[in-house]
């Protein structure tokens, strides 16, 4: 079982059933920064902790800006990958910023493959594919990104990528594969690299964009595509590598990982609040004292009652809970 805290897997306990206690809510209030705990994100062992957050929006704006300081701390400029689509319509789509509004799409959107992967020697990754389970290649295992290799064309960017990333930033178009360290692999040595080292290749996958939405912004857009006759919804090839940076996390892609310290944030984004969503990111860690919370919250978070889908969506979790 994955937590040693006995104090704390009660705690768990109740939070799962949506029956948090006053008790539990100021217990947990001791590990609020500011509040209880006066320590800094900065320094060891907090700078290495993922932070857990439930939206991919705010996870990938935590590590693009995060891979930008790594990268100023080493003395690097920042690369970033790009992936390659190729659409897939019968019709040529002439639409404007086509190319760019498909590489900004969330990955949760685009079978996991992002369109823009920030990377610097030294970083966090974490794996989006199963490429080898019986090896230990598994979709949401961590590792740390070590070299990145490619043709040896390097491509400088000014704003045509909309200043998402600093003007000194590489952007690569042609990636083969990454080396990245997986201490959880069962293949210790590949020869002519070093121990732990495995290239991670660039792979391929196809999903469905409705340009309605994605041009939402655009009200015109469905005027030029019934004009044209062209189908609101496309497929879309994507060429890319199955890596995302883990300096932040989603809760979600953390479920059935023990990570040694996290930070959190208990205060709910808007919409539906199910009982997995304190749970999860709560469960993770062996013990209170691995747990940073970024602020203050409400006592309800604990407090949440589970429907009978969240209580087997729940039950899911316990197995992989013991299994870990």
């Amino acid at each position: 079982m994955r937590t040693k805290d006995v104090a704390y897997q009660a705690l768990l306990n109740r939070v799962r059933d949506g029956k948090g206690t006053h008790e539990d809510w100021l217990l947990l209030r001791t590990r609020v920064i500011g509040i209880g705990l006066h320590i800094s994100l900065n320094e060891p062992p907090w700078n290495e902790a993922p932070i857990l957050v439930y939206r991919n929006e705010l996870r990938t704006e935590l590590n693009n800006r995060a891979v930008i300081n790594k990268a100023y701390e080493t003395g690097r400029s920042p690369t970033v990958v790009i992936a390659t689509d190729t659409i897939k319509a019968k019709k040529h789509i002439d639409l404007p910023d086509l190319t760019k509004r498909l590489l900004a799409l969330s990955d949760n959107k685009t079978e996991h493959l992002p369109g823009y992967l920030p990377l610097v020697p030294g970083m966090p990754v974490l794996l989006q594919e199963n490429i080898a389970c019986e090896i230990g290649l598994s979709n949401g295992t961590l590792g740390i990104f070590h070299e990145l290799i490619y043709d040896e064309t390097k491509e400088h960017t000014t704003s045509a990528d909309e200043g998402i990333f600093t003007a000194d930033t590489v952007f690569v178009r042609n990636a083969q594969y990454a080396l990245v360290e997986l201490r959880k692999s069962k293949i210790k040595n590949l020869e002519s690299l070093d121990p732990l080292i495995i290239p991670i290749p660039v792979i391929e996958k196809t999903f469905e964009v409705n340009l309605e939405k994605l041009y939402a912004d655009k009200g015109p857009i469905m005027k030029i595509l019934n004009s044209k006759k062209l189908k609101t919804t496309i497929s879309v090839k994507r060429r890319g590598l199955p890596l995302v940076p883990a300096y932040s996390i989603t809760t979600h892609k953390s479920q059935g990982q023990t990570l040694p310290k996290i930070v959190i944030d208990l205060n709910m984004p808007p919409g539906m609040v199910e009982v997995a969503s304190a749970y999860v990111p709560l469960s993770r860690v062996q013990q209170l004292t691995d747990l940073t919370i970024l602020q203050d919250f409400s006592i309800n978070a604990l407090q949440v009652k589970p429907s009978k889908g969240q209580i087997a969506e729940l039950n899911r979790l316990s197995v992989i809970f013991k299994q870990t």
